[in-house]
């Protein structure tokens, strides 16, 4: 058994939320999500949240673009965006961001298509694994489409 000399202090709420940041970018609600059960109010949350905001600790825009830069060469704009969503960002930013991505959707769904299976099939059933494959990570089906055709990135 632990004695009081031997405990722990407590950290505080701030102290919290800078030790989340120092890893790695939080969005907003992501950031209260995690620190709720540690508040005693949520009072306390939203003046921690808002001091974060002031210093400039804590910012949507960069969540955003660190979370797009770091997923976007495995998934496809549906795929982050419908994760981005969840995060309660605001859907101007998330246009602005994600439209960056447009015109390399292309090349980058070729990638994680050849990584994963490099070589085009006419088997019905293998076509069909690396459709569901690349659809199940975001990517638009025309593009899909033009890639297990046998389309290549210009």
């Amino acid at each position: 058994m632990l004695s009081d000399e031997n405990a722990r202090p407590k950290i505080s709420l701030i102290g919290r939320a800078i030790k989340y940041l120092s890893n790695r970018e939080y969005s907003q609600f992501e950031l209260r999500k995690k620190l709720l059960p540690y508040a005693s109010s949520e009072e306390e949350l939203d003046a921690v949240i808002a001091k974060l905001l002031d210093k400039g600790y804590l910012s949507n825009e960069r969540f955003t673009q660190s979370f797009i830069s770091s997923k976007s060469s495995k998934f496809g704009i549906r795929k982050l965006t419908h994760v981005l969503q969840q995060h309660q960002l605001a859907p101007e930013m998330l246009k602005v961001e994600l439209g960056k991505l447009k015109e390399s959707e292309f090349q980058r769904c070729y990638e994680v298509w050849e990584k994963k299976f490099g070589m085009l099939t006419n088997e019905p059933n293998e076509l069909a694994k690396q459709i569901r494959f690349l659809a199940s990570r975001g990517f638009p089906q025309e593009v899909i489409m033009g890639i297990v055709r046998g389309k290549h990135p210009n």
